[in-house]
């Protein structure tokens, strides 16, 4: 892929208090399958298995899932729980999902977005898969971060500072650390040039269609020949997104109250 134009001013940082009541910290059950990150979690009456994606800037109930309990339109406001905390009066997107969920073992109920997610203190592990969060808290005592970056918000999403490469050129600017992305790295169209024979279409979300990311520059380390796609949107106040495939070298920590992502080993204590 080339990269093309440059990224316009982002929007300053928004840091939201917790709207739940107070809780403790919680260990969720977790999976890290097809590629992205799934937990247990309940909107409304429907609990069950949800894709926890931090590059999703909104939560969306599967329309199977809505129908069947007799909810239809483009939207509901439903309660929302996650880990014991009670998020009430959300408006939940109803979303046709079997694009994106079919080849998964069992059922998915929906996608749990950064528009919940921003008011906790979310840590990530993919293999094994551990998944914790909780209110506004302290960093864990023991061994520092390997890294921590700032996180802006662009248009509901987290974003923190990357670099991506080709042959021929290079750009940096904004990415969203997305833990439910389904490629290495997603490009906003407008910042990427597909070349050979791929097809634009077929590099989307979910699509059959991998193009390779000479390489990408994140917290200070660089990756080399990711398989990697186009954002859905035209973005252009983002580069693009960062999935798991990437993600996993780190063991993360996203303290969204205190607008920061801090990355420790896998291995630390």
């Amino acid at each position: 892929m080339a990269h093309g134009r440059r990224m316009k001013t982002v929007l300053p940082a928004t840091v939201l208090a917790l709207a739940a009541g107070p809780a403790a910290a919680a260990e969720l059950r977790c999976w890290y399958e097809q590629g992205v990150l799934v937990a247990p979690a309940a909107v409304g009456p429907v609990a069950g298995d949800f894709i926890i994606d931090t590059g999703a800037a909104r939560t969306e109930l599967h329309e199977t899932r809505a129908m069947g309990e007799g909810y239809s339109g483009e939207a509901v406001t439903l309660e929302v729980r996650v880990g014991g905390i009670s998020f009430p009066e959300r408006e939940v997107a109803i979303v046709d999902q079997d694009a994106r969920t079919w080849a998964f073992p069992t059922p998915i109920a929906g996608v749990i977005g950064a528009d919940v997610l921003r008011h906790l203190v979310l840590e990530a592990q993919f293999e094994p898969c551990r998944l914790r969060v909780g209110p506004p808290s302290r960093p864990p005592a023991g061994a520092p971060p390997a890294a921590v970056l700032p996180l802006t918000w662009i248009e509901g999403r987290p974003t923190v500072r990357a670099a991506v490469a080709d042959d021929r050129s290079a750009l940096a600017g904004p990415m969203t650390p997305a833990t439910g992305l389904d490629a290495a790295v997603r490009l906003s169209p407008s910042a990427a040039e597909v070349s050979g024979a791929a097809e634009p279409g077929k590099l989307g979300p979910y699509g059959p269609a991998r193009a390779e990311l000479r390489a990408l520059s994140f917290a200070g380390v660089l990756f080399e020949s990711l398989p990697s796609g186009l954002l859905y949107e035209d973005d252009t106040a983002r580069l693009g997104a960062i999935g798991p495939a990437v993600l996993a070298r780190w063991r993360l920590r996203f303290d969204f109250p205190a607008g920061r992502l801090e990355l420790y080993p896998p291995d630390a204590p």
